[in-house]
């Protein structure tokens, strides 16, 4: 069983959780994910299975997210799994206000992950030690935000605001929601977030567990072609002599314009063998085997 799986992450499950639970319907152990979601969170998390775990290092970055931020509530996670640090009334804030401010998030910006996340400092994951009470000082990191949408506003003493996020790996969306709140003076923190795309995978195609329960029952399970997900990278077909050497881990001279790091590469039957990695040797290009799924 080697492939991928979309799979539509519930709310109040770890992607840990979710990977121990489909160990079981599955029945195999070798399954990994390809980036982590908030117990509060839903939505798409890439599932690889088998062989495909070798491949998750090499799938697209971009990501997609809907989000509601609450106005007016600060929390000690950002998100409303956390204790409440502040609440105060937000009832004169409008759409109007806030819009401006959305720009401030566009481009690549310097942004401070929440206190409560898995980003490790000294070995220790930040979480762990804002459990514990310290006083923890967050480096800033880059990241990049291509597009913000609004969805919906709904005024109230707690207006929500709904967002579409598109954005690169690394990027807290509840850091957004704390910054906002920040700039408005008002205070904000998250009350909903759903992952709309991640790896090339969107929750239109994705699975839950009851879909894949169902389809096992059945026999119309099918995993996503280990390939699939990686047409971000650009493609090299070899022929039979070259396919055979590639395998046995031998670099192999390749005239073609090439210039990425990483390639999908087929055999001379069209067949998914691996990733190659491309190599300089003087002025002569190389492709070497990184991956050898065949």
């Amino acid at each position: 069983m080697d492939g991928f799986l979309n799979l539509n992450k519930p709310q109040n499950f770890t992607s840990h959780d979710c990977v121990a639970k489909l160990r079981k319907i599955l029945k195999t152990k070798k399954i990994g994910h390809g980036g982590t979601l908030d117990p509060l969170a839903t939505g798409v998390l890439p599932i690889a299975i088998g062989k495909a775990t070798r491949l998750l290092q090499f799938l697209p970055t971009g990501k997609a997210y809907q989000a509601k931020i609450r106005f007016g509530i600060v929390t000690t996670t950002d998100d409303l799994e956390g204790d409440i640090i502040k609440k105060t009334s937000a009832f004169d804030l409008t759409l109007e206000k806030i819009t401006p401010y959305l720009q401030d998030f566009i481009g690549k910006i310097q942004q401070t992950p929440p206190a409560y996340s898995a980003i490790k400092k000294e070995g220790k994951k930040l979480y762990e030690l804002a459990r514990k009470g310290e006083i923890i000082d967050i480096p800033k990191r880059e990241v990049e935000i291509t597009k913000i949408d609004i969805l919906d506003w709904v005024n109230g003493e707690f207006p929500e605001l709904d967002l579409q996020v598109f954005c690169g790996s690394g990027t807290y969306i509840r850091s957004i929601a704390r910054d906002l709140g920040e700039k408005l003076g008002t205070g904000a923190t998250l009350s909903a977030l759903n992952r709309t795309l991640s790896c090339g995978m969107i929750i239109e195609n994705s699975l839950d567990f009851e879909d894949i329960t169902s389809q096992k029952k059945t026999s119309d399970f099918k995993l996503i072609n280990l390939d699939y997900p990686l047409e971000n990278l650009s493609m090299i077909n070899l022929n039979e002599d070259e396919s055979k050497r590639w395998c046995q881990g031998q670099k192999i001279v390749i005239n073609n314009n090439v210039d990425n790091q990483f390639y999908r590469t087929y055999n001379y039957l069209c067949e998914f063998i691996g990733i190659s990695e491309l190599k300089m040797d003087e002025n002569i290009k190389l492709i070497k085997p990184k991956v050898v799924i065949n």
